[in-house]
């Protein structure tokens, strides 16, 4: 989940099928290694110089496993409901649903929403389109759930970080389009709102795996062994976030 600044696109023909995926050359890479996400298709990760013809190689070999991934992919995925902001329609937060109630008034001159009494409530203008009241609630609740999400977060960095012997620098949540999480160089970890929508649980993987990036910057088995070290089960949450992320969405 480690964010990536450069990546080219490519193409893989094996029989009758053509899959595209992301090469990212990494200076700390030492192997080829490849994954398959329903957010990001197939990533293939090189060292930096790695001749394209090795990488091709690599790639022909391992498109039986590709293409089983991607049909595994697409029996698994779920279909994301439309959302339609109305009263009476449950929104996740931290795992569970809580209802929205709209509240349609004269001198409302824009939308707003606030959490209370185990419920969202929005309160919008009288004369407005629902189109228009659709995208400004998609908004409100975005927002919502960064403002609200980085308290929890951080809640749960403090928690994870001491027992990997780390001291982020900070912690951010924000949009990201195609990531649950990423990490930079100066130790920032940046997490995607849409996760604050998960059960806590997965909301910790997310922490622990960016945490665990600041230690080690690729998915290699030294990587894994860091993430284990504090949660043991992390493939059970790894696998719920993999089956269940595309209805983590507005």
């Amino acid at each position: 989940m480690r964010g990536e600044v450069g990546y080219m696109q490519g193409t893989l023909h094996y029989g009758n099928s053509t899959i595209p995926y992301r090469l990212i050359p990494k200076p700390t890479a030492k192997d080829c290694t490849i994954s398959v996400q329903w957010q990001t298709g197939v990533t293939v990760v090189v060292p930096e110089h790695m001749d394209q013809r090795k990488i091709e190689a690599v790639l022909k070999r391992k498109a039986p496993w590709i293409l089983q991934k991607l049909a595994e992919l697409r029996e698994i995925r779920p279909v994301s409901t439309k959302r339609e902001f109305i009263s009476g329609e449950k929104f996740p937060y931290l795992g569970r649903q809580y209802r929205l109630h709209v509240l349609a008034e004269d001198n409302a001159a824009d939308v707003s929403l606030k959490f209370q009494n185990g419920r969202f409530i929005a309160v919008v203008p009288k004369v407005s389109g629902p189109m228009w009241r659709e995208e400004r609630l998609r908004a409100a609740f975005r927002d919502w759930y960064i403002q609200n999400g980085i308290v929890k977060v951080k809640e749960r960095l403090n928690l994870f970080a001491p027992r990997l012997g780390l001291r982020p620098t900070d912690v951010v949540v924000k949009d990201q389009k195609l990531r649950w999480g990423s990490c930079t160089k100066t130790g920032i970890v940046n997490i995607n709102w849409r996760v604050l929508m998960a059960p806590l649980r997965i909301v910790d993987y997310v922490v622990v795996h960016e945490l665990a990036h600041l230690i080690h910057a690729d998915h290699s088995p030294d990587f894994w062994a860091v993430v284990a070290s504090v949660m043991p089960d992390y493939e059970e949450r790894k696998h719920w976030l993999r089956v269940n992320g595309a209805t983590l969405t507005l």
